[in-house]
């Protein structure tokens, strides 16, 4: 048993105790029946009232720490996804729709402005949904791409190592993505002349990344906009998305 699940147990003891002391006290210090008879009174009302703030304490005051909590965990989960992509996934998110030949057709949706609301944020997911996201391998530079998921393969391996990620599911799905990815792409000495099938199967996992890093990173942009407007004015400005994107401050 733990030093302080011991420490616990003999606290409550002592308390205990030291109540039934106290009542003792007061049963033979007032020997009248009258005293002792309102002194069961007491006793059986507090003890009923007992079951109230349990009641209280465990729908109530412990939902509002469980959620106090929750907050700050999401919290510190979003500080890992903003790590995430200041290291690499805005730079690889840029990378991919570079070699999708349709994307200016959803362009508009992913260029975040200051002006930003939350309807603007779920019209922007809800085209992302209806988009059909194709990238062709023949499209890619696949060496390159290789290359710089290589470089971060460690980087993706220590954020899944992170217990807490389980909480946010979809980013846990992305870095999956990521990391299949890269390990699909690394067994592969050449990536050039692929066999059809083959070419299909790589296509379709760069696509699933690419889906998961734009929805995610609009998830994030929201975050940002409403808790850090310091670093979404930075985001905003280094938008790879954003072909008029530029890091200096307008007037």
């Amino acid at each position: 048993m733990k030093h302080y699940e011991r420490w616990k147990i003999v606290l409550i003891v002592l308390l205990i105790g030291l109540s039934i002391a106290l009542y003792a006290l007061r049963w033979f210090a007032f020997p009248d029946e009258a005293v002792r008879n309102e002194m069961w009174r007491f006793l059986v009302g507090d003890a009923a009232f007992l079951f109230v703030q349990i009641a209280f304490v465990t729908l109530l005051v412990d939902q509002l720490l469980n959620a106090r909590q929750r907050a700050a965990m999401l919290q510190k989960l979003n500080m890992v996804i903003g790590a995430f992509y200041s290291e690499v996934g805005t730079e690889l998110m840029g990378m991919i729709a570079s070699y999708d030949a349709g994307f200016d057709a959803i362009r508009q949706f992913v260029v975040v402005k200051h002006s930003w609301t939350v309807q603007d944020y779920a019209s922007a997911k809800q085209h992302l949904r209806e988009y059909a996201w194709k990238v062709e391998t023949k499209d890619c530079d696949l060496y390159a791409l290789k290359a710089r998921l290589a470089e971060e393969k460690s980087f993706f391996l220590s954020l899944l190592a992170n217990q807490s990620l389980l909480e946010h599911e979809t980013f846990s799905e992305l870095l999956w993505a990521v990391t299949h990815l890269t390990e699909e792409l690394e067994a592969r000495q050449s990536l050039t002349d692929l066999p059809s099938s083959d070419a299909r199967h790589i296509a379709s996992d760069i696509n699933r990344a690419y889906v998961l890093l734009v929805s995610e990173w609009l998830d994030y942009m929201r975050h940002l906009q409403t808790q850090y407007p310091y670093l979404f004015s930075l985001a905003v400005r280094l938008n790879p998305l954003d072909p008029d994107a530029h890091v200096t401050v307008d007037a």
